[in-house]
């Protein structure tokens, strides 16, 4: 299905530095007017000292996201053309050392802030008759990992949500696409020690020992670009083509981890992905 170009505004979620970030950058080098958000007064800053007109956003606070979602219309007078679903974090841990309130934080971020903001663009888009929605999600949004259930739900999440909506908005020129990374290079690793360390009490887990080596191998190693790990903008170019693609794809994978995953997702039987995984606990655990 063939579909109209947009008008070439887009709102980018997450941009204080990775992906957002190197979304924001290209888009813009591409003649995009961007309207980058981030949470934190230093990170609106140094976007504006970039030349961005930056949004302030918390996910968390429907508060922040209806004022957000005011201030671009304003800003690109009703003319927005695309929403980059990009901000989310990552919460560490094995299942039973989260709590009620870590649970609901890492889906009041990733999945229920992210979509009460899409819905503030939908009339939009329906009323103009074309519209982009790009939601960035994950591997782990077709496999879970270990240690890292809830994140790997609330991306399970995304998936389906995207997929509904995809199928709701037929017929009315919006595309919806899902961006599934693999290792890419950020700070989604220091950001998930710092998560370990706020909503884990490692010291009466079952698992202790392994986060106290998790949390210190994560801070002393520095992941290198390769054939495995990628850099930021190399989500950006998936982006880039599902906005201005007139044939956007339904998913679009990030590194060579992508296909491997939807492979082992698809061929794969469970007490086989059972079995590999269980067998990288063991060896974590020593």
């Amino acid at each position: 299905m063939a579909f109209p170009s947009v008008p070439r505004s887009v709102l980018v979620t997450g941009c204080s530095t990775g992906i957002g970030e190197a979304c924001a950058r290209m888009l813009r080098d591409r003649g995009w007017t961007v309207y980058p958000t981030a949470r934190r007064a230093g990170d609106l800053q140094a976007l504006e000292a970039a030349g961005f007109t930056a949004i302030e956003l918390d996910l968390a606070d429907s508060a922040s996201v209806q004022a957000a979602a005011a201030k671009v219309l304003d800003l690109s007078d009703g003319q927005l053309g695309a929403l980059v679903n990009n901000a989310g974090f990552g919460q560490p841990g094995a299942m039973e050392d989260l709590s009620r309130e870590a649970l609901r934080y890492q889906f009041e971020v990733n999945v229920f802030g992210m979509q009460e903001l899409t819905n503030q663009f939908i009339p939009l888009f329906r009323e103009q008759g074309r519209g982009r929605i790009v939601n960035v999600s994950s591997v782990v949004g077709r496999v879970a990992l270990p240690f890292l259930g809830a994140y790997s739900a609330s991306k399970f999440a995304m998936e389906a949500i995207s997929d509904a909506l995809r199928v709701e908005l037929v017929d009315s020129g919006v595309a919806v696409s899902l961006i599934e990374p693999g290792p890419i290079i950020t700070a989604f690793r220091t950001n998930a020690v710092e998560k370990t360390d706020e909503a884990i009490d490692t010291g009466s887990s079952t698992f202790g020992d392994l986060y106290t080596r998790e949390v210190q191998r994560r801070r002393d190693r520095q992941k290198k670009v390769g054939f495995i790990n990628k850099p930021p903008e190399a989500v950006g170019n998936k982006v880039i083509h599902a906005l201005e693609s007139s044939g956007p794809r339904r998913r679009y994978g990030v590194t060579p981890v992508a296909p491997y995953v939807n492979f082992v997702r698809r061929f794969a039987p469970a007490c086989l992905v059972d079995a590999l995984f269980a067998r990288s606990v063991r060896k974590k655990r020593g």
